[in-house]
C-alpha cells in the first residue's frame, strides 16, 4: 500500500471506506429487520387475543408506533375523528381508512428501505473503482518496466501488486453488499407484505362496524 501511486492509493482508502460503510449498515438493516418482525408478531399476537380496539388503541396511541401498530393506529385515529360532533362523517370513511393506511404503509417501506441505495451503488460501483485501481496500476508497471528497461520481475511486481491489491478491495466491497441488498430488498417485500395483509384484514372489520352502525 504504501507503495502505490498515489491514485491507487486514494482508491484503496475510498473502497475499504465503502466496505466500512455497508457493513456498518448491513449490521443495523440486520437488528432493524430482526426487530420489525418481532413487533409484527406481537402485535398480531395482541391483536388477535379478544382485545378491543378501543382498548387497545388507548395502549397504543400515545407511543411511537412502527409497522402494524403504525398502522392501527393512524386508521383508529381516522375513525375516531371521522365519528367526533353532532354528525359523524362515515359517508366515505372506509375510503379514508384505506387512504391513511396506505400513506403509512408507504411510509414505512420507505424508513425500512432507507440507505439500501447505499449498499446497491456500492455493490454496482465498487468493482469498476476496483478496476481502475487495477488500470493505474498496471500503467504504473508498465512505466517501471520503461524506465528501467527491465522485465525483471522485482521491476514489474510493485505495480500488478497494487493493481490486484484494488480489484481485491473492490470486490471485498461489492460482493457484500450486492448479497446484502437483495436480503433486505427481500425482506423489506415480506415485510410490506405482512402490513398490506393486516390492512386489509382491519379494513374489512372497520367496514363491517361502520355497514352496522350504518
Amino acid at each position: 500500500f504504501w507503495q502505490a501511486h498515489f491514485v491507487v492509493k486514494v482508491v484503496m482508502i475510498g473502497l475499504l471506506a465503502a466496505s466500512v460503510w455497508c457493513w456498518a449498515i448491513i449490521v443495523d438493516k440486520v437488528l432493524l429487520m430482526g426487530r420489525t418482525r418481532r413487533q409484527m408478531t406481537r402485535f398480531e399476537t395482541v391483536f388477535w387475543s379478544g382485545q378491543s380496539l378501543e382498548e387497545l388503541y388507548g395502549t397504543l396511541h400515545n407511543r411511537v408506533n412502527h409497522s402494524m401498530a403504525a398502522l392501527f393506529v393512524a386508521a383508529m385515529r381516522e375513525w375516531k375523528r371521522s365519528h367526533e360532533g353532532a354528525k359523524p362523517a362515515i359517508g366515505s370513511l372506509q375510503q379514508r381508512i384505506a387512504r391513511v393506511m396506505d400513506v403509512t404503509i408507504q411510509r414505512e417501506a420507505e424508513r425500512l428501505e432507507a440507505r439500501l441505495l447505499i449498499l446497491a451503488t456500492v455493490g454496482s460501483a465498487a468493482p469498476f473503482i476496483g478496476l481502475f485501481g487495477t488500470v493505474w496500476g498496471i500503467m504504473t508497471a508498465f512505466q517501471a518496466i520503461a524506465a528501467s528497461e527491465s522485465t525483471n520481475l522485482a521491476v514489474v511486481a510493485p505495480g500488478i501488486a497494487e493493481a490486484l491489491f484494488a480489484t481485491a478491495l473492490g470486490l471485498l466491497a461489492a460482493i457484500p453488499a450486492v448479497i446484502a441488498y437483495n436480503k433486505f430488498a427481500s425482506d423489506v417485500g415480506k415485510a410490506v407484505g405482512r402490513m398490506e395483509g393486516f390492512a386489509d384484514e382491519f379494513s374489512a372489520i372497520l367496514s363491517r362496524q361502520i355497514d352496522e352502525r350504518g
